[in-house]
């Protein structure tokens, strides 16, 4: 490739220059066996299963340093929030059972006082057959004679006394009937014939006196608030009722108020745990 005029311009004659790169060229291809069989002879010495050992050693050490500690952090993060979620859900349900048992303790306790008051207020309005209200003109009141009664003095003692009976007759304004007039179904069911009948006590005094002012206030040709029986199965009017659509309207809006919160409140528990497992179904979904 080069021709002797070049290596005579450089100065060096060009026999030796080719002896020396010859030389070189030994002397490079010397070192190269060297180191071949130097490392050769370092894994005879350690074997294939060390040298295996040494690079796979090294590999992890490598990723351990490097990768282990952010392995472990975010092992860590998600163990964390996976005992914060079951935290909350486990809070979550102890919370709706709690829910659940207010609202049937609710309708339980509604339940209940519908049949108490069924068997008291609404039995005594059903059984009432004085429905129609109207206008009544006291014809008559006058004291007749005493009616004799008993009162309690003590366990399975039992003393006599009496109170004076009081008739009051009335005329039905929308009939035009004559009828007796008395309290209430309480009064009737005691003594039809007479107006009231006080609680039996032993101070005939003051029961006679409280018959008496009742008598006062009930002048003939005034006008009072009367019930009766459309039906004329009784001639007997009433004053006042005992239940009326008022007080039946009253004793059923409460039970009726903690039926219905009862109610409410299972329903929403529920609905809640119903669009909670949609929501979860969803996010399943979209993964």
């Amino acid at each position: 490739m080069f021709s002797d005029d070049a290596f005579t311009g450089l100065g060096v004659p060009a026999n030796e220059f080719v002896l020396t790169g010859v030389t070189s060229q030994r002397f490079m291809l010397q070192q190269f066996q060297q180191s071949v069989r130097t490392a050769s002879s370092v894994s005879r010495g350690l074997g294939v299963s060390g040298k295996m050992f040494f690079v796979t050693g090294v590999k992890s050490a490598g990723g351990a340093s490097s990768g282990g500690g952010a392995t472990r952090c975010i092992y860590q993060k998600f163990r964390d929030v996976d005992l914060l979620d079951k935290k909350t859900v486990t809070a979550l349900k102890a919370g709706e059972d709690r829910a659940i048992l207010l609202g049937l303790a609710m309708v339980i306790a509604s339940i209940m006082m519908y049949f108490v008051l069924g068997i008291t207020i609404l039995r005594s309005y059903a059984d009432s057959v004085w429905t129609e209200e109207s206008v009544c003109f006291v014809v008559n009141s006058t004291i007749m004679a005493d009616v004799n009664c008993s009162y309690s003095c003590g366990s399975d003692c039992w003393r006599g006394s009496k109170y004076p009976c009081l008739q009051v007759y009335v005329s039905v304004n929308t009939t035009g009937r004559l009828s007796r007039l008395s309290h209430n179904e309480e009064s009737w069911d005691s003594n039809f014939e007479c107006f009231y009948v006080p609680k039996c006590h032993k101070d005939t005094a003051a029961m006679h006196h409280m018959i008496v002012n009742i008598s006062e206030r009930l002048k003939p040709h005034q006008q009072v608030p009367c019930y009766y029986d459309p039906s004329d199965q009784q001639e007997s009017a009433l004053l006042t009722r005992l239940y009326d659509h008022s007080a039946v309207f009253y004793s059923l809006f409460w039970p009726s108020c903690m039926l219905t919160g009862g109610t409410a409140i299972i329903f929403m528990v529920k609905l809640t745990q119903y669009l909670s497992i949609m929501c979860e179904q969803v996010v399943k979904i979209k993964r």
